[in-house]
């Protein structure tokens, strides 16, 4: 019985190794980078960090 639970315990790990081994070590083929790609929030933030810094230049 223990057997058979550890089995399932260690079924996700075991999975992920034999998808790591077979793709040339890419587990979920090619991902895209972070931070590439064009944000809504990332460019609230940018404008927000550029008017905060603008902000404290001209004190």
């Amino acid at each position: 019985m223990m057997f058979l639970i550890a089995g399932l315990a260690f079924a996700p790990l075991g999975y992920f190794i034999y998808k790591y081994m077979s793709k040339n070590a890419t587990p979920f083929g090619e991902t895209e980078p972070h931070g590439d790609s064009p944000s809504f929030v990332n460019d609230l933030a940018e404008n927000a960090i550029s008017f905060a810094k603008g902000l404290l230049a001209k004190k």
